[in-house]
Formats: C-alpha cells, sequence, structure tokens
C-alpha cells in the first residue's frame, strides 16, 4: 500500500485541479482518501468501470462516481490507468474479440448477408461500422464484468494484507512478551 500511496494524486492536488473546482471541498473529506476494507473494492470496481465504459475522461468519471459511493478516490482514480495509450490497442483486439463473442458474429465475413451495401464502395464503410459497434460492446461488457472481478479479487486480496500483518503484529507482540516473561 506504501506504494500505491507515493504515486497517487494527495487530496490538495485533486482540490486544487480547475476542472474540480466546484466540488473540491467535497474531495477533501477524509473518509474519501482512507483504505478501508469497503473502500478499496468499491475504488477498484469505480476505476475499472470508468476505464472500460468511456475513452476519455475515465479519471474524473472515476473521482465523480467515487463521491455518493464512499469509494476511495486516489485509488479509483489509478485503476484507470489500466486503459491508457500504450495498452490502448490490446484492449481494443479484446474488447472487439468479446464482442464477438458476445453478439456471436462470425469473424470471416460481414452480418449483412445479401445486401446491396456489400457490394459496392459502401463495403469498407459498413465492415468499419460492423468492427466498431462491436468492439463498442465488447467495451461495454468489460465495463459491467471487470468491476465485478475487480470489486472480488482486491477484496480478497485486501483480506489477505490485513491478515498478513495481523499475523506480523501478533508475532512482533508475542516476542515481547517472551521477552519480557524470560526477563522474570
Amino acid at each position: 500500500m506504501d506504494m500505491l500511496r507515493k504515486y497517487m494524486p494527495t487530496r490538495e492536488e485533486m482540490a486544487t485541479n480547475k476542472y474540480l473546482a466546484p466540488i473540491a471541498h467535497r474531495f477533501l473529506s477524509p473518509e474519501l482518501w482512507r483504505f478501508t476494507r469497503r473502500s478499496v473494492p468499491r475504488g477498484v470496481a469505480l476505476g475499472l468501470f470508468a476505464a472500460f465504459i468511456i475513452p476519455v475522461g475515465q479519471i474524473f468519471l472515476a473521482a465523480f462516481l467515487a463521491l455518493p459511493s464512499r469509494a476511495n478516490v486516489p485509488l479509483a482514480a489509478l485503476v484507470t490507468f489500466v486503459t491508457n495509450p500504450f495498452t490502448l490497442p490490446f484492449w481494443l483486439v479484446v474488447a472487439n474479440k468479446v464482442g464477438n463473442v458476445t453478439l456471436r458474429i462470425d469473424a470471416d465475413g460481414p452480418a449483412l448477408a445479401n445486401s446491396a451495401v456489400e457490394t459496392g464502395a459502401w463495403s469498407k464503410f459498413a465492415e468499419f461500422f460492423e468492427l466498431a459497434g462491436t468492439t463498442a460492446f465488447g467495451f461495454a461488457v468489460m465495463a459491467a464484468i471487470a468491476p465485478a472481478v475487480g470489486y472480488l479479487v482486491s477484496g480478497w486480496i485486501w483480506r489477505a494484507v490485513v491478515a498478513r500483518r495481523r499475523a506480523k503484529r501478533l508475532k512482533v507482540m508475542e516476542a515481547r512478551l517472551d521477552q519480557r516473561l524470560g526477563e522474570h
């Protein structure tokens, strides 16, 4: 968690952002910046939703959605970077595959069988829109599924991290107690 905190924007940075200025006072609430067992999975889920649902402005969407849901704002903003200019080609291919599988569109040819559009200059235009439509639908499917998976996985990871920290604390306390008992 300390590594994540190093790269996350601070409350003050978010509060001074010119796009967030009208509601900056809401971002200063400490509860939106704490890492708790409920706010972390919510932040991950909202970040994944915002990352896949729109191509630009994901950080702002995630931050705005985090306010009413009491999710961790910086984590929601950070998770949106799963889709960035470097990973976008990968996600476009994945979204297209998801769209094709979901809609069961044959990848070998256009679905507009026996259409006059197929036989002219409009054929490439129709293929482009079919490709774009299946990709957009794939992104919508991913925006519905990824948050649920992210919520569950981050909840499990959070529990494991907390359990490990607790076990480490208990060992330290046990060692101190043994040391004190050994002195007497």
